[in-house]
Protein backbone atom coordinates (compact mmCIF):
# COMPACT_ATOMS: atom_id res chain seq x y z
CA UNK A 1 0.00 0.00 0.00
CA UNK A 2 1.42 3.38 -1.06
CA UNK A 3 1.64 5.98 1.68
CA UNK A 4 -0.24 9.23 1.24
CA UNK A 5 2.46 11.95 1.03
CA UNK A 6 -0.01 14.72 1.84
CA UNK A 7 -1.02 13.00 5.09
CA UNK A 8 2.56 12.80 6.32
CA UNK A 9 3.29 16.34 5.18
CA UNK A 10 0.24 17.60 7.10
CA UNK A 11 1.23 15.60 10.17
CA UNK A 12 4.69 17.16 9.99
CA UNK A 13 3.15 20.63 9.76
CA UNK A 14 1.03 19.95 12.86
CA UNK A 15 3.85 18.76 15.10
CA UNK A 16 6.31 21.41 13.89
CA UNK A 17 3.62 24.05 14.60
CA UNK A 18 3.07 22.50 18.06
CA UNK A 19 6.80 22.52 18.86
CA UNK A 20 7.43 26.09 17.67
CA UNK A 21 4.23 27.44 19.25
CA UNK A 22 4.90 25.57 22.49
CA UNK A 23 8.48 26.89 22.65
CA UNK A 24 7.26 30.45 22.09
CA UNK A 25 4.69 30.10 24.90
CA UNK A 26 7.30 28.54 27.20
CA UNK A 27 9.71 31.36 26.44
CA UNK A 28 7.04 33.92 27.32
CA UNK A 29 6.09 31.93 30.47
CA UNK A 30 2.57 31.35 29.15
CA UNK A 31 0.49 28.13 29.11
CA UNK A 32 1.69 25.95 26.22
CA UNK A 33 -1.84 25.40 24.90
CA UNK A 34 -1.76 29.05 23.78
CA UNK A 35 1.27 28.23 21.66
CA UNK A 36 -0.38 25.13 20.23
CA UNK A 37 -3.48 27.05 19.12
CA UNK A 38 -1.41 29.91 17.68
CA UNK A 39 0.63 27.32 15.78
CA UNK A 40 -2.61 25.91 14.39
CA UNK A 41 -3.71 29.36 13.22
CA UNK A 42 -0.40 29.76 11.33
CA UNK A 43 -0.90 26.51 9.34
CA UNK A 44 -4.67 26.91 8.86
CA UNK A 45 -6.17 27.23 5.37
CA UNK A 46 -7.34 30.74 6.35
CA UNK A 47 -3.86 32.25 6.77
CA UNK A 48 -1.04 32.74 4.20
CA UNK A 49 1.88 30.34 4.12
CA UNK A 50 2.00 26.52 4.47
CA UNK A 51 -1.33 25.00 5.39
CA UNK A 52 -3.03 21.63 5.86
CA UNK A 53 -4.57 20.05 2.78
CA UNK A 54 -7.43 18.46 4.72
CA UNK A 55 -8.17 19.77 8.22
CA UNK A 56 -11.04 17.35 8.87
CA UNK A 57 -8.77 14.29 8.59
CA UNK A 58 -7.09 15.31 11.83
CA UNK A 59 -10.33 15.79 13.75
CA UNK A 60 -10.29 12.01 14.33
CA UNK A 61 -6.83 12.26 15.90
CA UNK A 62 -8.06 15.22 17.92
CA UNK A 63 -10.89 13.06 19.28
CA UNK A 64 -8.31 10.55 20.52
CA UNK A 65 -6.60 13.46 22.28
CA UNK A 66 -9.87 14.37 24.02
CA UNK A 67 -10.37 10.74 25.12
CA UNK A 68 -6.87 10.51 26.61
CA UNK A 69 -7.25 13.93 28.24
CA UNK A 70 -10.51 12.93 29.92
CA UNK A 71 -8.95 9.64 31.06
CA UNK A 72 -6.16 11.65 32.74
CA UNK A 73 -8.66 13.99 34.38
CA UNK A 74 -10.50 10.95 35.74
CA UNK A 75 -7.25 9.56 37.20
CA UNK A 76 -6.35 12.94 38.72
CA UNK A 77 -9.87 13.55 40.05
CA UNK A 78 -9.08 13.52 43.76
CA UNK A 79 -12.22 12.84 45.80
CA UNK A 80 -10.39 13.38 49.17
CA UNK A 81 -9.20 16.83 47.98
CA UNK A 82 -12.73 17.64 46.87
CA UNK A 83 -14.12 16.65 50.28
CA UNK A 84 -11.89 19.20 52.05
CA UNK A 85 -13.86 22.00 50.41
CA UNK A 86 -16.97 19.95 49.78
CA UNK A 87 -19.65 22.56 50.48
CA UNK A 88 -18.29 25.40 48.39
CA UNK A 89 -17.30 22.93 45.62
CA UNK A 90 -20.25 20.52 45.55
CA UNK A 91 -22.95 23.13 46.24
CA UNK A 92 -21.28 26.40 45.23
CA UNK A 93 -19.81 24.91 42.03
CA UNK A 94 -23.15 23.97 40.41
CA UNK A 95 -24.72 27.19 41.76
CA UNK A 96 -22.01 29.28 40.07
CA UNK A 97 -22.39 27.36 36.79
CA UNK A 98 -26.17 27.93 36.78
CA UNK A 99 -25.76 31.64 37.58
CA UNK A 100 -23.25 32.08 34.75
CA UNK A 101 -25.53 30.22 32.32
CA UNK A 102 -28.40 32.47 33.41
CA UNK A 103 -26.25 35.56 32.89
CA UNK A 104 -25.22 34.35 29.43
CA UNK A 105 -28.85 33.69 28.49
CA UNK A 106 -29.77 37.23 29.58
CA UNK A 107 -26.92 38.67 27.51
CA UNK A 108 -28.03 36.55 24.55
CA UNK A 109 -31.39 38.33 24.61
CA UNK A 110 -29.67 41.72 24.41
CA UNK A 111 -27.48 40.63 21.49
CA UNK A 112 -30.27 38.92 19.58
CA UNK A 113 -29.00 35.37 20.04
CA UNK A 114 -31.40 32.49 20.32
CA UNK A 115 -32.07 30.97 23.75
CA UNK A 116 -30.24 27.82 22.65
CA UNK A 117 -27.14 29.80 21.72
CA UNK A 118 -27.31 31.58 25.07
CA UNK A 119 -27.45 28.28 26.95
CA UNK A 120 -24.59 26.82 24.91
CA UNK A 121 -22.46 29.91 25.44
CA UNK A 122 -23.30 29.90 29.15
CA UNK A 123 -22.25 26.27 29.44
CA UNK A 124 -19.06 26.95 27.49
CA UNK A 125 -17.90 29.99 29.49
CA UNK A 126 -18.92 28.51 32.85
CA UNK A 127 -16.03 26.02 33.06
CA UNK A 128 -12.39 26.97 33.65
CA UNK A 129 -9.31 24.95 32.75
CA UNK A 130 -8.08 22.84 35.68
CA UNK A 131 -4.88 22.11 33.77
CA UNK A 132 -4.00 25.79 33.18
CA UNK A 133 -5.04 26.87 36.67
CA UNK A 134 -3.14 24.10 38.46
CA UNK A 135 0.01 25.06 36.54
CA UNK A 136 -0.39 28.76 37.38
CA UNK A 137 -1.05 28.12 41.08
CA UNK A 138 1.91 25.74 41.27
CA UNK A 139 4.21 28.29 39.64
CA UNK A 140 3.01 30.91 42.16
CA UNK A 141 3.40 28.53 45.11
CA UNK A 142 -0.30 28.89 45.91
CA UNK A 143 -1.68 25.42 45.16
CA UNK A 144 -1.74 24.39 48.85
CA UNK A 145 -3.38 27.59 50.12
CA UNK A 146 -7.04 27.85 51.11
CA UNK A 147 -7.97 29.75 47.96
CA UNK A 148 -5.89 27.30 45.88
CA UNK A 149 -7.80 24.28 47.29
CA UNK A 150 -11.17 26.02 46.85
CA UNK A 151 -10.36 26.99 43.27
CA UNK A 152 -9.21 23.51 42.27
CA UNK A 153 -12.23 21.98 44.08
CA UNK A 154 -14.59 24.14 42.00
CA UNK A 155 -12.79 23.29 38.75
CA UNK A 156 -13.01 19.56 39.57
CA UNK A 157 -16.78 19.94 39.91
CA UNK A 158 -16.78 21.89 36.64
CA UNK A 159 -14.93 19.01 34.95
CA UNK A 160 -17.63 16.66 36.22
CA UNK A 161 -20.31 19.08 35.02
CA UNK A 162 -18.77 19.02 31.52
CA UNK A 163 -19.39 15.29 31.36
CA UNK A 164 -23.08 15.88 32.15
CA UNK A 165 -23.37 18.78 29.72
CA UNK A 166 -21.92 16.75 26.84
CA UNK A 167 -24.80 14.32 27.38
CA UNK A 168 -27.44 17.08 27.60
CA UNK A 169 -26.37 19.57 24.90
CA UNK A 170 -27.24 17.42 21.83
CA UNK A 171 -30.88 17.29 23.01
CA UNK A 172 -31.16 21.03 22.31
CA UNK A 173 -30.74 20.44 18.58
CA UNK A 174 -34.35 19.17 18.34
CA UNK A 175 -37.67 21.04 18.47
CA UNK A 176 -38.00 23.76 21.09
CA UNK A 177 -41.16 22.27 22.62
CA UNK A 178 -40.41 20.24 25.73
CA UNK A 179 -36.68 20.74 25.30
CA UNK A 180 -35.89 21.01 29.01
CA UNK A 181 -38.07 17.99 29.79
CA UNK A 182 -36.22 16.02 27.14
CA UNK A 183 -32.85 17.15 28.54
CA UNK A 184 -33.90 16.08 32.06
CA UNK A 185 -35.10 12.73 30.70
CA UNK A 186 -31.86 12.10 28.80
CA UNK A 187 -29.76 13.01 31.85
CA UNK A 188 -31.90 10.83 34.13
CA UNK A 189 -31.68 7.91 31.71
CA UNK A 190 -27.93 8.45 31.45
CA UNK A 191 -27.55 8.35 35.23
CA UNK A 192 -29.57 5.12 35.43
CA UNK A 193 -27.64 3.45 32.62
CA UNK A 194 -24.43 4.81 34.06
CA UNK A 195 -24.71 2.68 37.20
CA UNK A 196 -23.92 -0.69 35.56
CA UNK A 197 -21.28 0.96 33.38
CA UNK A 198 -19.62 2.46 36.47
CA UNK A 199 -19.77 -0.83 38.36
CA UNK A 200 -18.24 -2.59 35.35
CA UNK A 201 -15.45 0.00 35.15
CA UNK A 202 -14.66 -0.17 38.88
CA UNK A 203 -14.74 -3.98 39.04
CA UNK A 204 -13.08 -4.92 35.74
CA UNK A 205 -10.54 -2.23 34.83
CA UNK A 206 -8.38 -2.43 38.00
CA UNK A 207 -8.27 -6.23 37.71
CA UNK A 208 -7.16 -6.09 34.07
CA UNK A 209 -4.45 -3.57 34.84
CA UNK A 210 -3.17 -5.59 37.80
CA UNK A 211 -3.03 -8.70 35.58
CA UNK A 212 -1.04 -6.69 33.03
CA UNK A 213 1.34 -5.50 35.78
CA UNK A 214 2.20 -9.13 36.61
CA UNK A 215 3.86 -9.51 33.21
CA UNK A 216 6.51 -6.89 34.18
CA UNK A 217 6.43 -5.78 30.55
CA UNK A 218 6.06 -2.00 30.27
CA UNK A 219 5.16 -2.11 26.56
CA UNK A 220 2.40 -4.65 27.13
CA UNK A 221 1.12 -2.71 30.13
CA UNK A 222 0.95 0.48 28.02
CA UNK A 223 -0.99 -1.32 25.29
CA UNK A 224 -3.45 -2.71 27.84
CA UNK A 225 -3.95 0.77 29.33
CA UNK A 226 -4.60 2.27 25.88
CA UNK A 227 -6.98 -0.56 24.95
CA UNK A 228 -8.92 -0.12 28.22
CA UNK A 229 -9.17 3.64 27.77
CA UNK A 230 -10.40 3.46 24.17
CA UNK A 231 -12.67 0.44 24.67
CA UNK A 232 -14.39 2.03 27.68
CA UNK A 233 -14.95 5.18 25.61
CA UNK A 234 -16.33 3.06 22.74
CA UNK A 235 -18.58 1.10 25.12
CA UNK A 236 -19.98 4.33 26.55
CA UNK A 237 -20.67 5.60 23.03
CA UNK A 238 -22.40 2.33 22.11
CA UNK A 239 -24.62 2.74 25.21
CA UNK A 240 -25.66 6.20 23.97
CA UNK A 241 -23.19 8.32 25.94
CA UNK A 242 -20.24 10.38 24.75
CA UNK A 243 -16.73 8.97 24.49
CA UNK A 244 -15.76 11.70 26.98
CA UNK A 245 -17.87 10.07 29.69
CA UNK A 246 -16.42 6.60 29.06
CA UNK A 247 -12.84 7.86 29.17
CA UNK A 248 -13.50 9.80 32.37
CA UNK A 249 -15.00 6.70 34.02
CA UNK A 250 -12.01 4.59 32.99
CA UNK A 251 -9.67 7.06 34.67
CA UNK A 252 -11.89 7.48 37.73
CA UNK A 253 -11.96 3.71 38.29
CA UNK A 254 -8.22 3.70 39.10
CA UNK A 255 -7.93 7.17 40.66
CA UNK A 256 -7.88 5.78 44.20
CA UNK A 257 -5.42 2.96 43.52
CA UNK A 258 -1.83 4.11 43.99
CA UNK A 259 -0.42 0.90 42.53
CA UNK A 260 -2.28 1.58 39.27
CA UNK A 261 -1.15 5.20 38.87
CA UNK A 262 1.63 3.72 36.73
CA UNK A 263 -0.99 3.30 33.98
CA UNK A 264 -1.54 7.02 33.95
CA UNK A 265 2.21 7.75 33.98
CA UNK A 266 2.67 5.43 31.00
CA UNK A 267 -0.05 7.21 29.03
CA UNK A 268 1.11 10.78 29.76
CA UNK A 269 3.62 11.10 26.85
CA UNK A 270 1.09 9.68 24.39
CA UNK A 271 -1.66 11.88 25.84
CA UNK A 272 0.49 14.99 25.56
CA UNK A 273 1.23 14.27 21.89
CA UNK A 274 -2.44 13.82 21.02
CA UNK A 275 -3.55 16.77 23.17
CA UNK A 276 -1.02 18.97 21.33
CA UNK A 277 -2.50 17.72 18.07
CA UNK A 278 -5.99 18.50 19.41
CA UNK A 279 -5.14 22.13 20.21
CA UNK A 280 -3.27 22.67 16.93
CA UNK A 281 -6.26 21.21 15.06
CA UNK A 282 -8.51 23.66 16.92
CA UNK A 283 -6.29 26.53 15.85
CA UNK A 284 -6.59 25.50 12.19
CA UNK A 285 -10.37 25.92 12.44
CA UNK A 286 -10.21 29.60 13.43
CA UNK A 287 -11.04 31.83 10.47
CA UNK A 288 -9.68 35.35 11.19
CA UNK A 289 -12.11 36.87 8.65
CA UNK A 290 -15.11 35.27 10.35
CA UNK A 291 -13.76 36.40 13.71
CA UNK A 292 -13.30 39.95 12.43
CA UNK A 293 -16.96 40.08 11.43
CA UNK A 294 -17.94 38.67 14.86
CA UNK A 295 -16.12 41.19 17.08
CA UNK A 296 -19.29 42.10 19.09
CA UNK A 297 -19.80 38.39 19.85
CA UNK A 298 -16.13 37.99 20.77
CA UNK A 299 -16.32 41.05 23.05
CA UNK A 300 -19.48 39.78 24.75
CA UNK A 301 -17.88 36.38 25.40
CA UNK A 302 -14.75 37.97 26.81
CA UNK A 303 -16.79 40.19 29.13
CA UNK A 304 -18.77 37.16 30.33
CA UNK A 305 -15.57 35.21 31.00
CA UNK A 306 -13.51 37.90 32.69
CA UNK A 307 -16.04 40.28 34.29
CA UNK A 308 -19.17 38.15 34.60
CA UNK A 309 -17.40 35.10 36.06
CA UNK A 310 -15.34 37.25 38.43
CA UNK A 311 -18.48 38.83 39.91
CA UNK A 312 -20.43 35.55 40.10
CA UNK A 313 -17.65 33.51 41.72
CA UNK A 314 -16.76 36.28 44.19
CA UNK A 315 -20.37 36.32 45.41
CA UNK A 316 -20.70 32.51 45.48
CA UNK A 317 -17.51 31.99 47.51
CA UNK A 318 -18.43 34.75 49.97
CA UNK A 319 -21.86 33.13 50.31
CA UNK A 320 -20.06 30.16 51.90
CA UNK A 321 -18.51 32.49 54.50
CA UNK A 322 -15.01 32.70 53.09
CA UNK A 323 -13.20 36.05 53.60
CA UNK A 324 -13.59 38.58 50.76
CA UNK A 325 -9.85 38.35 49.98
CA UNK A 326 -10.14 34.57 49.49
CA UNK A 327 -13.26 35.02 47.35
CA UNK A 328 -11.46 37.54 45.13
CA UNK A 329 -8.46 35.21 44.70
CA UNK A 330 -10.71 32.26 43.79
CA UNK A 331 -12.73 34.38 41.33
CA UNK A 332 -9.52 35.71 39.77
CA UNK A 333 -8.39 32.16 39.01
CA UNK A 334 -11.69 31.19 37.39
CA UNK A 335 -11.75 34.05 34.86
CA UNK A 336 -10.72 31.88 31.91
CA UNK A 337 -11.91 28.98 29.79
CA UNK A 338 -9.83 26.18 28.34
CA UNK A 339 -9.79 22.59 27.15
CA UNK A 340 -13.14 21.59 28.67
CA UNK A 341 -14.83 24.53 26.95
CA UNK A 342 -13.32 23.33 23.68
CA UNK A 343 -14.87 19.90 24.27
CA UNK A 344 -18.28 21.51 24.89
CA UNK A 345 -18.17 23.84 21.91
CA UNK A 346 -17.09 20.92 19.69
CA UNK A 347 -20.14 18.94 20.85
CA UNK A 348 -22.38 21.96 20.23
CA UNK A 349 -20.85 22.53 16.80
CA UNK A 350 -21.22 18.90 15.72
CA UNK A 351 -24.85 18.97 16.92
CA UNK A 352 -25.57 22.06 14.81
CA UNK A 353 -26.27 24.23 17.86
CA UNK A 354 -23.75 26.97 17.06
CA UNK A 355 -22.47 28.46 13.82
CA UNK A 356 -18.82 28.72 12.72
CA UNK A 357 -18.58 32.33 13.87
CA UNK A 358 -19.58 31.31 17.41
CA UNK A 359 -17.04 28.48 17.33
CA UNK A 360 -14.20 30.77 16.17
CA UNK A 361 -15.17 33.52 18.63
CA UNK A 362 -15.22 31.03 21.53
CA UNK A 363 -11.74 29.70 20.81
CA UNK A 364 -10.38 33.25 20.34
CA UNK A 365 -12.02 34.36 23.61
CA UNK A 366 -10.41 31.36 25.32
CA UNK A 367 -6.99 32.35 24.00
CA UNK A 368 -7.32 35.92 25.24
CA UNK A 369 -8.88 34.90 28.57
CA UNK A 370 -6.03 32.47 29.35
CA UNK A 371 -3.49 35.14 28.43
CA UNK A 372 -5.21 37.67 30.72
CA UNK A 373 -5.67 35.06 33.43
CA UNK A 374 -1.93 34.53 33.72
CA UNK A 375 -1.49 38.16 34.80
CA UNK A 376 -4.73 38.25 36.84
CA UNK A 377 -3.73 35.19 38.92
CA UNK A 378 -0.16 36.39 39.41
CA UNK A 379 -1.47 39.81 40.46
CA UNK A 380 -4.05 38.34 42.85
CA UNK A 381 -1.49 35.99 44.47
CA UNK A 382 1.01 38.84 44.84
CA UNK A 383 -1.67 41.11 46.35
CA UNK A 384 -2.67 38.43 48.88
CA UNK A 385 0.94 37.85 49.91
CA UNK A 386 1.43 41.58 50.49
CA UNK A 387 -1.87 41.79 52.37
CA UNK A 388 -1.01 38.85 54.63
CA UNK A 389 2.45 40.31 55.31
CA UNK A 390 0.87 43.66 56.23
CA UNK A 391 -1.73 41.96 58.48
CA UNK A 392 1.00 40.07 60.33
CA UNK A 393 2.90 43.26 61.21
Amino acid sequence: MEANPLLFRDLTYIFVAAVLGGLLAWRLRLPVILGFILGGIVISPFTPGPHLSDVHTFEVFAEVGVVLLMFSIGVEFSIPDLMRVKWVALVGGPLGILLIMGLATAVSRLLGWSTTEGIVMGATVSVASTMVLARLLTDCGALGTTYGRVTIGITLVEDLAVVCMTVILPTFSGPADGRFVKAAWVLGKALVLLVPLTVLAIKVIPRLLRRAMLTNDSELFLLVAIAICLSTAALAQAAGFSVVLGAFLAGLSISGSEDLQHAHAQLVPLRDAFVALFFVALGTLIDPKVLWHSLPLFGALLLLIVVGKFVVWSLVVMLFRYPPATAVAVAAGLTQIGEMSFVLVQVARSSGLVAENVFSATIAASLVSILLNVFIVRGAVGWLKVKHSADSL
